[in-house]
C-alpha cells in the first residue's frame, strides 16, 4: 500500500493545528497516515491501532489541552485529508466512494472514542494526584512538623505568600465532609476576588472543611467569611454547620497557630452552647484565659458555687439565671424577658444565690468572682462532671 505523501501529511497536521488553536502536531501522531491506510484498503482500524490513541490522549491532557481542542485537532486533520486520499483525487464512482466515507467516518468515530476515554482516564488520574498533593501540603501546613523551607515553596505552587499574614477557618458541619471535592470547589470559587492579596486554600481535614486565606485587615476576613457562610447555605441549611476563626499572623507558623485556635474555638463555643455560624478566637479568648489553668479553675467553680448544689432543682436554674443576668447588664427585666420569667422570678433566684454562696451578684464585687466561676462551670460541664 503506497503511504501518502509526506508534504501532504505534513501540510495537513499543520493546517489542522493551527485550527485547533496551535497545538502540537506530535499529538496527532501517525493518525492521518493509519487513516489513509485504513480508507485505501476498505478495512476499520484495529484495537491495537485504537489503543495508541489513548497514549496521545494521556499526554494532551497532562499538557493542560482541552478535549475540545483535542477532538478540533483530530476530526480538522480528517476533513483536510479527505481531498488527497487516492479514491478521491481519483474520481472513483459511486460505490468506491460511498465505501472510503463509510470507512473513514467509522475510523475517525473509533478514534474520537479512544480519545475521550483515554483523556478522562488521564485527568481523573490528575485530579487524584492534585487532590493527593493538596491534602499532603495541607497536612504538613497545619501541623507544622514539616520543613519550614519546604513548606513555604510548595505554598508557591498553590498560589499562597505566606510573607503576608493568613488566617484559617474551620468549618465543620452536623456530618463530616470528607474528601468533599464539590464543596471543596465551590468554597473556592466563592471567595475568589477576595481583599486578600494571593488565592484562598480550601481543603479537607478529618471531618472538616479547612480554609487558609490572606487577611490583610479585618475588612477582608469578614469579606472571606461572609462569602463562605453564602456558598454553604447554599448546599446546607444554617444551624447545620459552624465556622471557627483563628487570628491572622504571618508565616507558616502563623497558619499553625490560627488553624490551632480555630478549632478551639469550635470546641468552646460547643461547650458554651454558643448559637452563632461564625465563631471567631479573639471573642473567646477569656475562655481559654481560664482554662490554661483547669486546677485553679477548678478550685474558683467549687470553692463559690458548691453551695449552689443545695438548691431544690440543683444549681442548673440559678447558673443559667446569673449568667443571664450578666449577659444582659444586671438588668432583671431584660433577663426576665431572655428566659421568658417574672421579674420576681429573676430577683427571687438572684436572692437564693446570694444567700447560699455569700456573693452578692447585683454587686460589682459579688459579681465578678460569681461570673467567672460560672463561666468556668460551663466549661468544664460543672456539676456533671464530678466524680
Amino acid at each position: 500500500m503506497p503511504s501518502l505523501p509526506h508534504d501532504v501529511v505534513a501540510a495537513v497536521a499543520t493546517d489542522a493545528a493551527a485550527d485547533a488553536g496551535g497545538l502540537p502536531v506530535a499529538l496527532l501522531g501517525d493518525f492521518l497516515q493509519v487513516l489513509g491506510g485504513a480508507v485505501t484498503n476498505g478495512r476499520p482500524l484495529t484495537k491495537r491501532q485504537l489503543q495508541g490513541y489513548r497514549t496521545h490522549a494521556g499526554e494532551a491532557a497532562r499538557q493542560g489541552v482541552a478535549l475540545r481542542a483535542l477532538l478540533d485537532l483530530y476530526l480538522s486533520s480528517a476533513w483536510r485529508l479527505w481531498r488527497h486520499l487516492p479514491v478521491v483525487a481519483a474520481g472513483s464512482d459511486g460505490p468506491a466512494m460511498a465505501t472510503a466515507g463509510e470507512v473513514m467516518l467509522h475510523a475517525v468515530d473509533d478514534v474520537a472514542a479512544e480519545l475521550a476515554e483515554g483523556f478522562q482516564l488521564a485527568r481523573r488520574a490528575l485530579v487524584r494526584a492534585q487532590e493527593s498533593a493538596r491534602r499532603e501540603f495541607i497536612d504538613d501546613l497545619l501541623t507544622g512538623t514539616a520543613d519550614v523551607a519546604s513548606v513555604v515553596q510548595r505554598a508557591n505552587g498553590f498560589g499562597m505568600d505566606l510573607a503576608g499574614p493568613h488566617a484559617v477557618a474551620v468549618i465543620r458541619g452536623e456530618h463530616p465532609f470528607g474528601h468533599a471535592v464539590p464543596i471543596i470547589t465551590e468554597l473556592e470559587r466563592a471567595i475568589l476576588g477576595s481583599k486578600g492579596d494571593a488565592a484562598a486554600l480550601v481543603a479537607s481535614k478529618a471531618a472538616d472543611l479547612v480554609v487558609a486565606f490572606p487577611a490583610p485587615d479585618a475588612a477582608a476576613v469578614e469579606h472571606v467569611l461572609a462569602q463562605l457562610g453564602k456558598a454553604l447555605v447554599r448546599r446546607q441549611p444554617a444551624g447545620s454547620w459552624r465556622i471557627g476563626v483563628g487570628l491572622a499572623a504571618p508565616g507558616a507558623d502563623g497558619v499553625v497557630r490560627s488553624y490551632a485556635e480555630g478549632l478551639t474555638a469550635l470546641d468552646l463555643a460547643r461547650r458554651i452552647g454558643l448559637t452563632t455560624p461564625v465563631v471567631h478566637s479573639r471573642d473567646l479568648l477569656v475562655y481559654q484565659v481560664l482554662l490554661r489553668d483547669r486546677a485553679a479553675l477548678l478550685s474558683l467553680i467549687t470553692g463559690t458555687l458548691t453551695p449552689l448544689l443545695q438548691a431544690r432543682g440543683g444549681p442548673g436554674p440559678l447558673l443559667e439565671t446569673l449568667l443571664a443576668y450578666v449577659d444582659c447588664g444586671g438588668n432583671n427585666a431584660r433577663t426576665a424577658r431572655r428566659l421568658h420569667l417574672s421579674v420576681r422570678a429573676v430577683t427571687y433566684r438572684l436572692s437564693r444565690v446570694h444567700d447560699l454562696t455569700g456573693h452578692d451578684p447585683t454587686s460589682p464585687e459579688g459579681r465578678l468572682p460569681l461570673h467567672l466561676a460560672a463561666l468556668g462551670a460551663r466549661l468544664l460541664d460543672w456539676p456533671a462532671s464530678l466524680p
